[in-house]
């Protein structure tokens, strides 16, 4: 019997020994109250460029986006005015290396964006690069508010697959050209603080 409590005394000793370091090293990582988080380092970054050619009603052959809603009194050819508000728009957009439409294609970005202000240029991304280059297999998935006119916006990096599985982070777009309303393209620098 006295093996036996002397087991007990043993097994409290230790659990209060642990509960005690659990308390200092929680301690150490808190500071008046808050959390101090260690800051990631990135453990991938890339830089690709996504080309969208809006449908107008005269370039099926070269579009690689469509408007498939619009407001009442909008059209399915052209934006609305108002800052485009209303206009939503699906895309199946060439991916490249560099900032040149015609140089050779690494996969696709396919997704859609919405107009969401009518005061400023505004719009919510929600898309997917499917990469199927030798270098980069797989999906990596975007999503985040775009207010157009400022020069760098931020959108998250929500998952992926393949090469890219479970992917998070941070893609930094800004817009690299534009004609008009038909032709964008957007320079992506991703970078990815999670990486398995």
């Amino acid at each position: 019997m006295s093996s036996m409590r002397k087991v007990v005394q043993l097994c409290f000793l230790w659990i209060l020994l642990c509960t005690i370091v659990l308390l200092e090293t929680t301690d150490a990582t808190h500071k008046k109250g808050s959390f101090t988080r260690v800051p990631l380092k990135p453990c991938r970054n890339m830089v690709l460029y996504f080309h969208d050619i809006l449908y107008n009603g005269k370039n099926a052959k070269n579009a690689t986006s469509a408007i498939v809603g619009a407001p009442q009194w909008g059209n399915l050819t052209t934006l609305t005015v108002n800052n485009h508000f209303g206009d939503l728009v699906v895309f199946d957009d060439p991916i490249t290396l560099d900032n040149n439409l015609h140089s050779h294609s690494v996969g696709r970005a396919q997704g859609f964006y919405f107009y969401d202000m009518k005061n400023t240029f505004s719009s919510w991304l929600g898309f997917t690069f499917v990469l199927n280059s030798t270098d980069n297999r797989g999906s990596i998935t975007f999503g985040g508010a775009d207010p157009i006119l400022t020069k760098y916006r931020d959108i998250s990096v929500v998952g992926g697959t393949g090469d890219f599985f479970m992917a998070r982070g941070i893609a930094n777009i800004s817009t690299d050209a534009f004609e008009g309303d038909v032709y964008f393209r957007l320079r992506v620098n991703i970078t990815l603080y999670e990486c398995y």
